[in-house]
């Protein structure tokens, strides 16, 4: 088992906004085209929206959140918290229809939005965010166990579920990441992943607590000349990012920059490579949504040998491995459960352990290396295939850029693999039988789908689906 960080403190902690506000008022707090803010600003345009959360009766209840991700989400989003209401963000890229029944499942009172949702009372982003602000009140300590969050799960493998998070979840996160990853005031994290992720909110809490900038990306601006032009010292990226920046060329890593996390799913080894070769300071990590963000992740200037694992267990956290090698995974910040209108299911075993349906294992320094998902392994043959496998040396044998394995029914095997690819060999088969058994070679190679869905992780689901309409018509890349 491993474990790391102290037990922490039990009570109430200073609301690390106002306590930012209060130490370095005039420190860049929140960067976007065309704006500008320090943490005494901030702290008084969220005073101001808590303010009005809370004459719209909003205080303490759920709120949802389908907005596009700009400067004044960041304010809603801290608002939300000042008001001691339950921040629920959605992906806009689900429509209306699709992101209004998450909602009413996760309870929400409201929602904040651009336009209409269907059975939920609405209100305007400008009907928060407009006024003058005015000096800001000292606001309140805040309960560790005050729930804060709610974040849909990516749904790869089934419906979303909203998990619920405490502000103490979210705090031990950050505390956790920064004993890694340093961040002090003056250091400046691009706000690069999505706010309704995880990922994306632990960016957020990280910079509050520490004090440093959240700079928001110019919209289709390149990664590269963003790093480069906004001065950036950390930024969180998911494997397509990195591709695409190391796609851009330029001569070593932008001037400042400090470390890149890498997470949400597996990185390909020959793009960490890559990554290393030029110079850029990547970190592995593994996570999930229901602890926060990060439980694991490697040391600045690792090697990489130690980047081809997800490192090791960050402060707050603790992991252990079933005897079949499932993850678990528990600690101060895992969340406080999934939540279905008012009720609230928090799914461990006895010991407290949250079972993340992940495979992995421990090196002997302790690193843990992901092998893959239980839900996606499925057996050929009597034989068992974790698609993971077969991804990755699709990318590593075949030169694929992207890669997703998954099965189809055989009346003599049970089922065989079959792959979409974007990019690589002519020959992907033939690239496979070096380091493959004939088993886990897909019987079908397919180019990767253009109406593919985008996100964080991939939709298996929409894949298998795929899969099966062309099985009777295979086609080769």
């Amino acid at each position: 088992m491993s474990k790391a960080g102290p037990a922490g403190r039990q009570g109430p902690v200073p609301c690390p906004l106002g306590e930012a506000a209060r130490e370095r008022p005039e420190g860049a707090a929140l960067e976007a085209p065309g704006l500008r803010l320090t943490y005494r600003e901030l702290d008084r345009r969220v005073s101001l929206a808590a303010g009005r959360l809370r004459e719209a009766g909003l205080g303490g209840r759920r709120v949802g959140l389908y907005l596009e991700g700009d400067a004044g989400y960041v304010i809603l989003l801290l608002a939300l918290l000042r008001a001691g209401a339950v921040a629920c963000p959605v992906s806009t890229r689900l429509p209306p229809q699709g992101a209004a029944p998450l909602l009413r499942r996760a309870g929400c009172a409201a929602v904040v939005c651009a336009g209409p949702l269907p059975g939920l009372r609405c209100l305007r982003p400008e009907e928060i965010l407009s006024g003058r602000p005015a000096e800001a009140p000292t606001p309140g300590p805040i309960p560790l166990d005050r729930p804060a969050t709610v974040v849909f799960t990516s749904g790869s493998t089934g419906i979303p579920k909203a998990a619920l998070h405490t502000f103490g979840n979210h705090y031990y996160s950050a505390l956790g990441s920064a004993s890694n990853i340093p961040l002090a005031p003056g250091d400046r994290w691009l706000l690069s992943l999505p706010l309704y992720h995880v990922g994306g909110l632990s960016i957020v809490f990280r910079c509050v607590l520490a004090g440093a900038a959240m700079v928001l990306p110019e919209p289709g601006a390149p990664l590269g000349s963003e790093l480069r032009r906004r001065g950036i010292t950390h930024a969180s990226l998911v494997s397509t990012q990195l591709l695409r920046l190391l796609r851009e060329g330029g001569e070593g890593p932008p001037e400042g920059l400090k470390a890149i996390l890498l997470g949400a799913s597996a990185m390909p080894a020959g793009l960490l490579e890559e990554a290393v070769s030029r110079g850029l300071p990547v970190h592995t990590s593994y996570g999930l949504t229901e602890m926060a963000s990060q439980v694991a992740a490697t040391r600045p200037g690792a090697p990489l040998e130690e980047l081809l694992t997800s490192g090791r267990v960050l402060p707050h956290r603790e992991l252990r491995l079933a005897e079949d090698g499932e993850i678990l995974v528990r600690g101060r910040t895992l969340f406080a459960g999934y939540v279905e209108g008012d009720a609230v299911e928090r799914p461990l075993d006895r010991e407290g352990w949250f079972h993340t349906r992940d495979l992995g294992e421990l090196d002997g320094e302790g690193r843990l290396l992901v092998r893959g998902r239980r839900d996606n392994l499925f057996v050929s043959g009597g034989e068992n295939v974790q698609p993971e496998e077969i991804e990755e040396a699709l990318r590593r044998e075949a030169g694929a850029e992207e890669a997703v394995v998954v099965p189809v029914p055989d009346e003599e095997w049970g089922a065989r693999p079959v792959a979409f690819l974007k990019g690589g060999a002519p020959d992907p088969a033939r690239s496979l039988e070096r380091v493959l058994p004939r088993f886990k070679i897909p019987v079908a190679f397919y180019p990767w789908p253009q109406d593919a869905p985008g996100g964080m992780k991939v939709d298996r689901a929409f894949f298998r689906e795929r899969a099966l309409g062309l099985r009777r018509r295979p086609r080769l890349c």
